[in-house]
């Protein structure tokens, strides 16, 4: 949540301080699509309520208005949404000259009920039945990218071949190397922190021009809008330097993915840790050890949304720091689910499948329904896995493409249930959708593979 309010803007306004506010909703893809207003108009009435297409619910990456959907279509004319904005989200974007940004939920045209299938509204839904359970979610998502010193519009006029990266080699944790990147990296933690965001830190990361930012937790719908201005923020800032930056979850063969972990934990409402018991097995709760029950009885049906194009599994490769199977261990990096902050209040859950081109709605109510029907349910923990979880044998797998995700998210009755069949439904098109552009292009690979020799 943050602290600027809507009588900030009206003094910023009157000051001269500001003249543009955006209104956004954000998509199936996790971005932000919206108005760039005046802000005197804002101010005047669209603070109220604003409108959109509804395509913008139920395109793909490309802007496609993509057949097959049961809520919008050319057969039902592609009407608008409301876009009512959530003063709460409202704050200040210092990278942007005189621009505050505001989010918005987005409503039905006639009833003004949420539009079920709108990612804000998905994670609201299970973050309303927390609440009703007496519970809060706080979670952290880590987001991982690669620094290109190219500008976009350089790096699309070449093909995006002969990138050139910020650095050429392996820079986890390197000072020395990511001093070479401060200009971008300052300026995104000193643009976050005025957006109110609070950052805690950047760091090079696993393989050469690989970056990672990290923001302080929150609950689990501030830290999703945290998440999709962050991407946005990085990108807005890299551009205006002149640099390009990506969150493809495997943007090449020989580089490591990016992930987005996402850290989990569960709070009474009154603030009390719900998951840390000194005296329970590893400090964990039987309520913990219920909900990360959950998470893996349901860990093939939720990887669509922590997975949710084809290049997300091209990043699931052993060695790599991104997992391989979907099994729980203590502090132990080749596991799908990690456990954090044993035997301490800061105990918590740590989701490492899910890569940096995720939604964060979408992945964190994913989560959320898994770990709320495992409390439900009282399933029982699993012992944790020892030793390297890539050489595994007979453990649970995560799911290998997107083919078989999508099967598993379709025919989930959990997920059917805490989402909605219409939800499942719209997402089952989505996933789709892009396994079907997919299968007929034409790569490189294919290409250079068989041109001669085939």
């Amino acid at each position: 949540m943050s602290s600027y309010t809507l009588d900030d803007l009206r003094q910023d306004v009157a000051d001269g301080r500001i003249d543009t506010v955006l209104a956004c909703q954000v998509d199936m893809q996790g971005r932000l699509m919206g108005k760039r207003f005046q802000a005197e108009f804002f101010l005047e009435s669209a603070w109220k309520e604003t409108h959109s297409c509804n395509y913008l619910q139920a395109t793909d990456m490309e802007m496609e208005t993509v057949s097959g959907y049961k809520a919008t279509s050319w057969e039902k004319g592609y009407g608008d949404y409301t876009m009512k904005p959530d003063l709460s989200t409202l704050r200040l974007i210092p990278w942007l000259e005189g621009t505050a940004l505001v989010l918005c939920d987005v409503l039905d045209h006639h009833t003004h009920e949420e539009v079920a299938h709108s990612p804000r509204a998905i994670l609201k839904k299970q973050v309303k039945r927390l609440e009703d359970m007496g519970m809060k979610a706080y979670m952290a998502s880590e987001l991982e990218f690669f620094l290109f010193d190219q500008s976009y519009e350089a790096a699309q006029a070449s093909g995006y071949r002969n990138l050139k990266l910020a650095s050429v080699y392996n820079e986890d944790y390197h000072i020395f190397q990511t001093t070479k990147e401060e200009e971008v990296m300052r300026a995104i933690r000193k643009g976050l922190q005025g957006a109110g965001i609070p950052v805690e830190n950047s760091k090079g990361e696993a393989s050469a021009g690989q970056e990672e930012i990290n923001v302080r937790y929150a609950d689990a719908l501030t830290m999703a809008d945290r998440h999709a201005i962050i991407k946005n923020g990085c990108k807005e800032i890299a551009w205006s330097k002149g640099k390009a930056i990506t969150f493809l979850a495997k943007w090449h063969y020989n580089a490591a993915g990016s992930s987005s972990h996402i850290h989990q934990s569960l709070w009474s409402l009154e603030e009390k840790p719900l998951f840390f018991d000194h005296a329970g097995h590893h400090g964990m709760t039987p309520l913990m050890q219920n909900y990360i029950a959950g998470l893996l009885s349901h860990a093939s049906e939720i990887t669509y949304f922590l997975a949710p194009y084809i290049n997300s599994y091209k990043r699931f490769m052993a060695g790599t720091f991104a997992p391989t199977k979907a099994v729980w261990s203590k502090d132990n990096r080749t596991a799908g689910y990690r456990l954090c902050g044993e035997e301490t209040k800061a105990i918590r859950i740590e989701c490492r499948v899910g890569g940096s081109d995720l939604n964060p709605y979408l992945a964190f109510a994913a989560l959320l329904a898994a770990g709320i029907d495992g409390i439900e349910k009282k399933l029982e923990l699993e012992a944790p896995y020892v030793g390297d979880a890539y050489f595994g044998k007979d453990i649970r797998e995560i799911p290998r493409t997107l083919r078989a995700a999508t099967k598993a998210m379709t025919e989930s009755e959990m997920l059917r249930t805490a989402f909605g069949d219409d939800v499942i439904d719209h997402y089952t098109r989505a996933a789709e959708w892009e396994q079907e552009e997919y299968d007929r292009r034409i790569t490189d690979w294919e290409v250079a593979r068989g041109f001669e020799r085939a």
